[in-house]
């Protein structure tokens, strides 16, 4: 139950700020909105504004005469407002809570709708720049959203200061140190007879033991003695690269610094990047083999560590939420068809040529891109199940 609400919570608000953005976006350089969705078709709740009142529409399996049982429309009623003008834009709840979409007049998205008239409230009519402005808005509000959160959980933990000393403050569940007969608050002071003061100098002693026999010399109060210990690895990412570390499951002891709110948001801000620096990174290891595909993580992968994160708490739930949002942002703002990046790269196109792309080139664009973001997601996904079955 928990992995299942947190992945309503976590999905279904990143996926709303990222279409509010596009919706708040349209209306500020005047483009109509048809719909506003959250999730995918078919439609289970519509409220559709409309000249001085609201349209209330539930939607079931009802049985017609002709077509036997059918999806539609099973209660609908009126919501009076007098002097509403009525936008026509139609707010939607879909069955398939994976996604969202905001239907604007003259954009060729994922429905393939073509018809554009160019008319003064469609997309396609506005300056290029309120054109990228548009597309990019749900980028903007995901990368900001992230932003809060970091700067929240930063406000609220203060910023880590990491003790040098060499005592154990908490084990890593899965690791030999954790049944060694170690114990939290036990002070390592040497390893394989090599001494040292420092938590770093003990680090880079067992980093670079990996899969190995150790003595760990250690101090309990006032008793020293000796425990041997079989160390496991880990591996890490330096330069790019991925490296084989030594690693026995311990941690150093941390405290957290109070900080006001300037300092939070900046921290927030230092997050977000370093956020998107790990991104950059993971692309370059895909792009130079160091790392595959098959590691990917899709909507399966996220629902599991959203489920692992709100057991945790909701610090760690924030902070998962806000490091997957800037993975959103980062993915939509991609260059490929399909994608917020692709309509803005269309955009570009057709103001470096000073001419607009025939509507059958659009599709054809739009078609390759559709068809490439679902040969990713079977990927993606295949991945998912492969991780379940513990492949």
């Amino acid at each position: 139950m928990t992995t299942l609400w947190a992945t309503i919570l976590v999905l279904g608000v990143l996926i709303f700020i990222h279409e509010l953005g596009h919706y708040l976006a349209a209306r500020s350089v005047g483009v109509r909105v048809d719909r506003f969705s959250i999730g995918f078709p078919p439609r289970l709740i519509t409220l559709t504004s409309e000249k001085d009142f609201w349209r209330l529409k539930l939607f079931f399996f009802s049985r017609e005469e002709e077509q036997g049982f059918a999806w539609g429309p099973i209660y609908e009623t009126k919501l009076s407002r007098p002097g509403k003008k009525g936008s026509g834009t139609e707010y939607c709840i879909g069955l398939l809570p994976v996604g969202g979409y905001v239907k604007m007049a003259g954009m060729i998205d994922e429905s393939l709708d073509a018809t554009i008239t160019h008319s003064p409230e469609e997309l396609a009519s506005k300056h290029p720049l309120a054109q990228a402005w548009v597309m990019s808005a749900g980028v903007i509000m995901n990368v900001l959203l992230a932003w809060v959160l970091f700067s929240g959980v930063a406000l609220k933990t203060g910023l880590p200061e990491i003790s040098d000393e060499p005592v154990i403050a908490e084990f890593v569940t899965g690791m030999p140190a954790e049944d060694s007969g170690l114990k939290v608050n036990d002070r390592i002071l040497a390893v394989n007879g090599e001494s040292f003061s420092t938590w770093q100098e003990m680090s880079q002693r067992i980093h670079g033991l990996a899969d190995t026999d150790l003595v760990l010399t250690v101090q309990r109060e006032d008793e020293e003695f000796e425990l041997p210990i079989h160390s496991g690895s880990q591996v890490v990412i330096r330069d790019g690269m991925k490296d084989t570390l030594g690693a026995i499951g311990i941690y150093p002891q941390v405290t957290y610094l109070p900080i006001g709110p300037l300092k939070a948001v900046q921290a927030g801000m230092r997050s977000t990047v370093n956020s998107f620096s790990m991104i950059f990174t993971s692309i370059k290891m895909l792009v130079t083999g160091e790392a595959s595909f098959k590691e990917m993580g899709g909507p399966i992968f996220i629902a599991q560590m959203a489920g692992e994160t709100a057991r945790a708490g909701w610090l760690p739930l924030l902070t998962f939420m806000a490091l997957i949002s800037v993975n959103l942002a980062f993915l939509n703002i991609l260059p490929i068809p399909g994608l917020d990046g692709g309509h803005i790269l269309v955009t570009m196109i057709q103001v470096i040529i000073r001419r607009e792309l025939s509507l059958r080139v659009r599709m054809v664009i739009q078609q390759i891109g559709m068809a490439l973001l679902l040969l990713l997601m079977i990927t993606i996904v295949y991945n998912d199940i492969g991780r379940l079955l513990g492949n």
